[in-house]
């Protein structure tokens, strides 16, 4: 099966997604510590950069989606829309009522959402959001050599796939990603791939680490690390969301999705080929529940 392309009709798509929900406040899942009455207020009021998509990681790598696809297809028939998108909640007044927000909340989207903005950082390289990643910078330098154990659950506060974005997207951070990669994963093996998925997952705890791990180690003691860790994926197959509709059950979709750019980092191009089939199928935007979010590791497996 040749390897799934972006071209620029498929970008049109994931970029209508992203729009569709990056200035849309409701519905949304707010996950917010209220220090005092005054902090009851609607999203845009709590963050006025991110505050669509559902919630707020989610409205991160949407601006992130745009920002990728602009760069590549930047004469595209959405590329004047997008910007538009971008320099409205991207702005010196919104950011700075984020970093007071980040600020006081140490524990905020830690890690995933706090990744999706480095790397949102990274694409963009804009002076305006960096007072906002400086503050995220400072909560995961305070918060990971403390970590004791890494999460290795396949949703939103796995360890590993947050660590490889951040490997990915900030220099600063660097030394203390790679000394912690090596402090939890380097002595692991037989990793229990036959127990996946479990429950609503759209992360496979295996897959992320080992592609956190071809970031840390060199490539002869890689291929090592890997045979002792993943003996055997035959039994990662493509899995099937029984109701896209229902937000949680809809997490099989991007399982297929990120399964797909994991599997084809670590050499398995034909079962990576599988998954993107099975995956792209479901980026419709037909039910918010995927719409909101999908596009966005649709377009990070495609052009990562």
């Amino acid at each position: 099966m040749p390897a799934p392309t972006l071209n620029e009709r498929s970008a049109s798509q994931f970029a209508r997604l992203a729009l569709a929900c990056v200035t849309r406040e409701y519905p949304n899942k707010i996950a917010h510590v209220l220090h005092s009455k005054a902090d009851a207020r609607p999203p845009r009021g709590l963050t006025p950069a991110f505050y669509g998509c559902y919630d707020w990681h989610s409205a991160v790598h949407g601006h992130w989606l745009l920002a990728r696809l602009l760069r590549l297809f930047p004469d595209a028939e959405f590329a004047a829309e997008a910007r538009a998108a971008l320099a409205k909640n991207i702005t010196p007044e919104a950011i700075a009522v984020e970093v007071e927000y980040m600020r006081a909340r140490p524990g905020f989207e830690r890690p995933y959402g706090l990744a999706w903005l480095l790397a949102l950082n990274a694409e963009l390289g804009s002076p305006v959001l960096r007072p906002l990643v400086d503050v995220a910078v400072a909560h995961i330098s305070q918060w990971l050599p403390k970590l004791a154990h890494p999460d290795r659950s396949g949703q939103h506060s796995n360890t590993a796939f947050a660590m490889g974005l951040m490997l990915d997207s900030e220099p600063a951070l660097r030394p203390l990603l790679l000394q912690r990669a090596r402090d939890f994963y380097r002595s692991d093996h037989d990793a229990p791939v036959r127990w996946e998925p479990s429950g609503e997952d759209f992360l496979s705890p295996a897959l992320c680490e080992a592609d956190l791990m071809r970031r840390v180690l060199d490539p002869t003691e890689f291929a090592v690390w890997r045979t002792a860790f993943l003996p055997d994926v035959s039994s990662l197959q493509p899995v099937r969301s029984t109701d896209p509709s229902d937000g949680k059950l809809a997490h099989a979709d991007g399982l297929n999705l990120s399964r797909a750019w994991m599997l084809k980092n670590l050499g398995f191009e034909e079962l990576a080929g599988k998954h993107y089939e099975a995956g792209l199928t479901a980026v419709t935007g037909e039910h918010y529940e995927g719409g909101h979010w999908l596009a966005t590791f649709a377009v990070y497996g495609l052009t990562n």
